[in-house]
């Protein structure tokens, strides 16, 4: 346990945060419903009026908030409460057991995102106690579905009552933790984030008894292909968040790294620098944020071990930059298998790239407080490799910043390798310090 003194809004943050761990959540099945009306209990006992929504009974959504007087055009802050499933016997404790040791609270959701769920519900609560007059709503929406694709949260919201989740700004998912960097402390925000484009990959042949190899095995050609698509990076394409973000960190570095930084965008010279990234983590994220990715995650053929059967399928993850699209992936993807033979590709999700700017009166509040807090830290603008639930608060024209303020000592352990992680888990103090930092961005963004 941490033996340095919180606020009472970070012990707050800490002891719900436990609470909603403890609360599984996994998607598949999801099962949201309890951890949202904790959630509207909290709220509720603040004097909030916090409403439950949803297409099915357990897997609910909640939504509260703030008023202002309505000036300005509302804020929200959002996050989903729904987990990846675990590997419980790859965990050294208790997934969901919300357990503190080595100054850090362990549990899955403690990084994706149940800590932002219960900073953002501290936030709005802090808001109403204190009566600050605010030019603009601050909206809380806590919400099931992100990591099977928003279908029963986000989504449905905006579907079936944009009237609670309309705003102008979106804080949510999934900058403002601490990156150590050449002795700097970097806090990425996301200002743009890569399309998601979920596909099915199917190669026919004949089928036939396992006895009798056959040229045209379906398997054998699609693990060809699976192979060559993991094993190749796609081609690189120029973005302007990109540049922005290499760009910003440069400026934080020394030589050589202040001069290479910034000419990634150079396709050459990005696969000489990558090649020899000492950070192989890094390496891949800086990869993924410079050119569309298509990664097979799942493989599906046969169920008789001695028969071939006549197809095989494959299910990929495919993420594209700003500026392209899921034909411009998928005209990559036929590139590199273009010698294989023939390949049927079937898009089964697609939810284009979302980008605002830095241009905004809420990045430079952000920045503003991180200065305060962090005056050696630089905010950097960042691409987010992955999806989040601004794919549709976009689609209300928000503009989404992802923001979860959360300190990380210099002891090794990385936000990013946290996600979706074995042993996930969040620094106590540095939870505590970014419920803190939060409430001061959304009070002076909201009361300006």
């Amino acid at each position: 346990m941490s033996t340095t003194r919180h606020t009472a809004m970070g012990d707050a943050a800490i002891r719900h945060l436990q609470a909603l761990i403890r609360i599984d959540t996994t998607n598949p099945p999801g099962n949201e419903t309890p951890a949202a009306e904790y959630l509207a209990e909290l709220l509720a006992s603040a004097g909030l009026d916090p409403r439950l929504l949803g297409a099915e009974p357990s897997r609910m959504n909640v939504v509260a908030r703030v008023r202002g007087d309505g000036s300005k055009a509302p804020l929200m802050l959002a996050a989903h409460l729904d987990v990846v499933p675990v590997e419980r016997d790859k965990w050294s404790c208790d997934p969901f057991g919300g357990e503190i040791r080595n100054g850090y609270l362990w549990g899955r959701g403690a990084i994706d995102m149940k800590q932002m769920a219960v900073m953002s519900a501290l936030c709005a609560m802090r808001l109403a106690e204190e009566g600050i007059a605010l030019k603009r709503d601050v909206i809380f929406a806590g919400v099931a579905d992100e990591e099977a694709g928003c279908d029963l949260g986000s989504k449905w919201l905006v579907d079936n009552h944009p009237e609670l989740v309309r705003a102008e700004y979106v804080i949510g998912e999934a900058g403002g933790f601490t990156v150590h960097l050449g002795g700097r402390e970097l806090y990425p925000v996301a200002i743009a984030e890569k399309g998601m484009v979920w596909l099915k990959l199917k190669v026919t042949g004949s089928p036939g008894h396992g006895s009798v190899p056959r040229d045209d095995n379906a398997v054998a050609r699609l693990g060809a292909i699976v192979h060559r698509l993991g094993t190749t990076r796609l081609p690189q394409h120029r973005t302007r968040v990109a540049d922005l973000y290499l760009k910003a960190v440069a400026a934080t570095q020394r030589f050589p790294l202040n001069v290479l930084l910034p000419r990634l965008h150079l396709p050459a010279l990005a696969k000489a620098i990558l090649d020899r990234f000492p950070d192989r983590g890094a390496a891949n994220t800086l990869a993924a944020v410079l050119s569309n990715t298509a990664t097979p995650t799942m493989l599906r053929a046969g169920d008789k071990i001695n028969v071939v059967p006549g197809a095989a399928e494959a299910f990929v993850d495919g993420r594209t930059l700003p500026g392209e699209t899921a034909a411009s992936l998928i005209a990559e993807i036929r590139k590199v298998a273009e010698d294989l033979g023939e390949l049927e590709i079937e898009i089964l999700k697609d939810m284009p790239p979302v980008e605002t700017t830095t241009e905004t009166p809420l990045w430079q509040v952000i920045g503003d407080v991180m200065r305060t807090h962090v005056p050696r830290g630089t905010v950097v603008p960042m691409l987010m490799p992955g999806f989040t639930d601004a794919k549709q608060w976009s689609r209300l024209g928000a503009k989404c910043y992802g923001f979860m303020p959360t300190r990380f000592a210099d002891d090794g352990t990385k936000f990013t390798d946290l996600f979706h992680g074995h042993d996930e888990r969040i620094p106590v103090d540095g939870l505590a310090w970014g419920v803190e930092v939060l409430y001061e961005v959304v009070k002076r963004f909201a009361a300006a």
